[in-house]
């Protein structure tokens, strides 16, 4: 037996005979061309059977998985259209007076290299989408496109790297578990496995010649520990099968879990919201019984745009949004942009230090003319539903008043106008050690607090939490981390405002009933962590903690 180890996509386990898969790689030569014109047709016409090609993909995405994953699909459309990446494929053909082929993957090369230098997660996602476009686009040019391929029975996939477009494709009865040895757990591939609830893990160091040998032989993915055992021992194998078994009986008693209370054996109850990224993982939050949303990352609306988004296109959102929640709470946290966040139309100077640069509220109190739009389209949004505005990066009072006052601004517009607009809650995200220090004095000026846990921690314990080489410094349990979420319970409690965890350490079990027996009022976690901390809060007895 071998066992191998990487990062798991999603829980599980599966035991199956394992499939080695090998894309067909594309041969990209460089030639020079007479006929630039002609070789620029070639390049549209390429790209317009593409976006066709993948209109197809989001149909069958649409049955398999449902709207809000197969718009990965719509994502990779906008992608073959930005204009970026267009004038630079035309611009390569041109200067160098090269074949559209070259100019392709040079432009993915590109592109792909400079999403996977940038410091969010989400973003650094975003290269293998990039290589999947750019090689489909290859494919086309070429007359080699890489197919679907086919499965003859129950198999685990084990391959190089899988990009969105052959992660959809896989036939969910067939596919026991995947494992690459490339990839990111927060690429669409990724969020594809786990909406497939596909047992999966990435970045498994496994060398061709391993690889060449294990093709037929039977392996066990488990997707909880991250490991992967080739021709695994019998006993191994009978201990698994048991914890296979009793996962699935424990993914049906959470299904039995929507609908009811988050109420622990004591009596105390704690409300579940869910963060997302945009209108299309509604359907996500409804599944899985949220009791709201309590982080409503806004910033995408602007990554994905060109120019500013409009107060009306913003409003629309909203709304939707609003509406689609029907009367629960929906907390938009505002323009969040800057740092690794980029969008080109914003024009920011490059910084030093970018996570600690010019990003966030500093930005919406610097350009009022951004955050004022951003805010009319919230308060009118409000009429519509329970909508509750959120400010991230607060370091002080200060910035709370003047924020208070443009929205203030912003209200006595709307009356002027005759506009309705709804009783908004405005809150809070105290993610900086300052923002913690003089939390007491901040409760005092908004109505709730939500702490960003992600950004704490790495200001506390002054460590980029991006950098590998600094993981086993990292500690997301720290005890001056947990002291400051104490503090900020307990000075937010002092002054009657509620206050939640919207941070990744929101949905860690682990300190579940920690943050109960602090006395946190609200948690809003990825929806599919949702039924699992209904299930831990309603065996808390906290009086016993």
């Amino acid at each position: 037996m071998q066992t191998f180890h990487g990062k798991s996509v999603f829980g599980g386990i599966a035991i199956g005979r394992i499939l080695i898969y090998k894309k067909q790689e594309q041969q990209v030569k460089r030639s020079k061309i007479t006929d630039c014109d002609a070789e620029i047709r070639r390049f549209r016409e390429s790209r317009d059977k593409v976006i066709e090609q993948l209109k197809g993909l989001y149909e069958v995405a649409l049955k398999k998985i449902g709207e809000s994953e197969a718009a990965i699909f719509e994502i990779h459309q906008m992608m073959l259209e930005d204009m970026d990446y267009n004038e630079s494929i035309e611009s390569i053909i041109i200067s160098q007076e090269v074949n559209a082929e070259y100019a392709v993957a040079a432009t993915g090369d590109n592109f792909a290299q400079m999403f996977s230098n940038m410091d969010d997660d989400y973003m650094r996602g975003r290269a293998a989408d990039v290589k999947d476009v750019s090689e489909r686009l290859l494919g086309n040019l070429t007359g080699n496109e890489n197919g679907c391929f086919s499965l003859e029975g129950p198999s685990i996939l084990v391959a190089e790297d899988l990009v969105p477009s052959e992660t959809v494709q896989l036939d969910k009865e067939k596919v026991l578990a995947f494992v690459t040895v490339k990839g990111s757990v927060n690429s669409h591939t990724a969020i594809l496995a786990r909406t497939m609830n596909i047992p999966a893990l990435i970045g498994v160091e496994l060398s061709e010649e391993v690889m060449g040998q294990m093709d037929g032989k039977i392996g066990i993915v488990d997707g909880f520990s991250g490991s992967f055992h080739l021709d695994p021992e019998e006993s191994l194998s009978i201990e698994l099968q048991k914890r296979m078994n009793a996962e699935d009986e424990k993914k049906r008693l959470l299904k039995d879990l929507r609908g009811k209370a988050n109420i622990t054996l004591d009596g105390k109850e704690i409300k579940l919201y869910a963060n997302i990224g945009n209108s299309k993982d509604l359907a996500m939050v409804l599944q899985n019984d949220a009791a709201g949303i309590g982080l409503f990352r806004s910033e995408f609306i602007y990554l994905e745009k060109k120019e500013y988004p409009t107060e009306e296109e913003q409003f629309t959102i909203y709304k939707t949004v609003a509406q689609t929640m029907a009367g629960k709470k929906v907390i938009i946290r505002t323009l969040d942009i800057g740092a690794d966040k980029q969008a080109d139309y914003f024009k920011l100077d490059k910084e030093e230090n970018p996570a600690m640069g010019c990003r966030a509220i500093r930005i919406c109190l610097t350009r009022p003319e951004i955050f004022k739009t951003q805010l009319r389209a919230l308060f009118r949004a409000s009429a519509f539903g329970n909508i509750a505005i959120m400010y991230p990066m607060i370091i002080s009072v200060e910035e709370v008043r003047r924020i208070r006052e443009i929205t203030k601004q912003v209200e006595e517009e709307l009356n002027e106008q005759g506009i309705a607009y709804g009783l908004v809650e405005q809150g809070i995200m105290i993610e900086t050690p300052a923002a913690v220090m003089v939390s007491e004095e901040l409760a005092k000026e908004v109505d709730f607090f939500s702490i960003g846990t992600n950004d704490l921690t790495q200001y506390t314990l002054a460590i980029d939490r991006q950098n590998p080489q600094l993981d086993e410094f990292y500690d997301a349990h720290h005890p001056a981390v947990l002291r400051m979420i104490q503090m900020v319970i307990e000075n937010a409690h002092k002054a009657g405002i509620w206050v939640g965890i919207c941070g990744e350490l929101g949905a860690d079990a682990e300190l579940t009933s920690t943050f109960l027996k602090m006395g946190v009022d609200e948690l809003s976690v990825s929806p599919g962590y949702i039924l699992p901390l209904r299930k831990i809060i309603r065996e808390t007895d906290v009086s016993k903690l």
